[in-house]
């Protein structure tokens, strides 16, 4: 049998695939219920297929905090290099913001050094090269992150007394504010 006569590799069988599927469910039901077995049953294979593709679960949500941070859209070069470093911090931010889960995911990657450079890279080159600055920025951009998502998912089921709106709408003043005194100090 040759190529030709193989049968077609479905996108649940790729890499990517079984990452779109981890995000999609991720958006359906959280973080602690995105298991490996879950996600077999998803794709319609067994666990162990996912294992060809990934060794484990942390090295698959590697690969989803990849694809969550590559969203964020590239900031074009200005004159003003705190606009500049500020627009990269939003976009990584609002990134993270994107999935449920999205900062916590990102963060438990970070720090377990998996997965790519690409926030931190893209922050270093924002900030003129200073990694030093660009590891506390991200640090301060992943853990404000992780504080909105987890006041929107109170303000969904009423255990915050802002709405998700209002949420989403002072965070972002403080997270403003954040940038420009991390930027002052600097």
């Amino acid at each position: 049998m040759d190529a030709r006569d193989a049968p077609p590799v479905t996108e649940r069988h790729t890499r990517d695939g079984i990452v779109d599927t981890a995000l999609r469910l991720l958006e359906e039901t959280g973080l602690p219920d995105l298991s490996m077995r879950r996600l077999a049953a998803a794709l319609g294979v067994q666990p162990s297929a996912l294992y060809w593709h990934f060794e484990n679960k942390q090295s698959l949500l590697a690969a989803v905090a990849d694809r969550i941070v590559a969203a964020a859209p590239a900031v074009p070069a200005t004159s003003d290099g705190h606009a500049r470093v500020t627009a990269v911090a939003f976009a990584v931010r609002d990134a993270l913001l994107a999935h449920r889960d999205g900062a916590e995911i990102v963060m438990s990657t970070q720090a377990l050094g998996l997965g790519s450079d690409a926030s931190h890279t893209r922050l270093r080159e924002a900030l003129g090269g200073d990694a030093g600055a660009a590891t506390v920025l991200l640090q301060f951009i992943l853990g404000h992150a992780s504080l909105v998502q987890q006041r929107i998912q109170a303000a969904r089921f009423g255990a915050y007394p802002q709405t998700e709106a209002e949420v989403v709408a002072q965070t972002s003043a403080d997270f403003a504010a954040g940038i420009r005194m991390i930027l002052a100090g600097r």
